[in-house]
């Protein structure tokens, strides 16, 4: 496997920090591969920029940061105008269609999928936003299984909201899907 670096990129309060968390320690405690998180908050920390940095590998990992993103992810039109310019030649950008309009013409393949629609129209909750994103991602890139996600959450969240998170990831793969068609 190739090193992955992932940024995902939005506001405070859209769980980006949470979801790249998730996808670390999935990767770590299911994948037996090696990861790194770490993350930065904007001035406020519901609602300001959030950037949030992964590095997946099946070596060591010398820099915790990440340069040159093979997937960034944008949730907010702030942070696509400030990360955009980041990615990789060759990369994955995902957009939310609500959220992001594309301005730019980046070398990399360009994924605006409607992540926030669907969630509202399918599950009702924007709580679960994230986990539709991660679904996205992980479907896209295929870095780690779901499964590996879904017991990361089975350990951070209640019992009852389990379906809730299992349906919101489930929906971002269809997404993904969907869009490779």
């Amino acid at each position: 496997m190739e090193r992955c670096r992932l940024v995902f990129s939005g506001s405070g309060g859209q769980g980006v920090i949470t979801a790249a968390i998730i996808l670390a320690e999935a990767a770590v405690l299911y994948e037996n591969l090696i990861a790194v998180q770490s993350q930065v908050y904007g001035p406020a920390a519901r609602g300001g920029a959030t950037r949030t940095d992964v590095i997946i590998s099946e070596s060591t990992i010398n820099y915790p940061k990440v340069i040159q993103p093979n997937v960034l992810v944008c949730l907010t039109q702030e942070a696509y105008n400030q990360y955009c310019p980041i990615i990789r030649p060759g990369g994955l950008l995902i957009t939310d269609s609500r959220f992001v309009k594309i301005q730019r013409k980046v070398d990399a393949q360009q994924k605006e999928l409607p992540m926030y629609r669907n969630v509202m129209e399918k599950i009702g909750k924007p709580i679960v936003f994230n986990i539709c994103m991660l679904g996205v991602v992980i479907a896209l890139t295929k870095i780690v299984k779901s499964d590996s996600i879904m017991e990361v959450l089975k350990d951070r969240i209640p019992a009852g909201f389990i379906k809730m998170n299992r349906d919101a990831l489930d929906l971002g793969m269809k997404i993904a899907a969907d869009s490779e068609t």
